[in-house]
């Protein structure tokens, strides 16, 4: 059996079993984990990233299932995200002028080549496509890769720009058919989580495949850095 820390222990200890609950009650409860723990446990000195992970009934095996999309969420993230753009001639001035904080065409994917990775969002225009296709096996596996249905290969980088830096977020479901997102950072207050939380979860069911079959939305659970899982109603 895997060791427990103290701080495991006393999470554990108060959270104990939890039923699935609406999202504003598990919202409240993982805030108040950290609140109140024995003297002898160290705070945690960062703000923690609150994250929400929805397993979901499909076959990611099958292409017409995958589950993808992007969404600004009504209270951003809580971070300021670094986006570089892949564009050339005026829309780098464009991209620039909108907030972002790499624009480049060849310069920028030489030096991402060389594993240069210090940005967390990547915006493509169509005319870039040529430079930027070589990279997927870079940017693929850390979910970086411009792709038109996630919104950042586009012609308008400006827009694609405020709404990154505005608190827009990616996802796309794993091999097991789960979708795990950021939400928010936990010093947020309960509305606003229970805002982005429910913004999330609507946005994902309408994203429901044709093709899936049976129960889409089989589980949710909400969790933030250093954190236990709370469950969420699936209904």
């Amino acid at each position: 059996m895997a060791h427990l820390s103290k701080r495991k222990k006393a999470h554990a200890a108060k959270l104990g079993t939890p039923k699935p609950s609406d999202v504003a009650t598990a919202v409240k409860s993982l805030k108040s984990l950290e609140p109140g723990l024995p003297k002898a446990i160290k705070p945690v000195k960062f703000d923690q990233t609150v994250e929400i992970a929805v397993r979901l009934g499909i076959d990611s095996k099958q292409a017409d299932q995958i589950v993808r999309g992007s969404i600004v969420l009504p209270h951003g993230i809580g971070k300021s995200q670094r986006v570089l753009v892949f564009c050339q001639g005026a829309n780098i001035g464009v991209a620039q002028q909108a907030g972002a904080d790499f624009a480049g065409g060849k310069d920028l994917a030489d030096k991402v080549k060389e594993g240069w990775m210090d940005f967390d969002v990547a915006i493509a225009t169509p005319d870039m496509m040529g430079v930027v296709g070589p990279l997927g096996r870079v940017l693929g596996p850390r979910g970086l890769m411009p792709s038109p249905k996630a919104g950042t290969v586009t012609q308008d980088v400006a827009s694609a720009v405020r709404e990154y830096k505005a608190g827009k977020v990616e996802f796309r479901n794993d091999a097991a058919g789960i979708v795990h997102c950021v939400v928010g950072k936990l010093s947020f207050d309960e509305n606003k989580l229970t805002d982005n939380v429910e913004a999330l979860l609507n946005f994902i069911r309408g994203l429901k495949p044709n093709s899936a079959k049976g129960v889409y939305v089989r589980s949710i659970t909400l969790s933030a850095t250093h954190l236990p899982g709370v469950p969420i109603i699936a209904a």
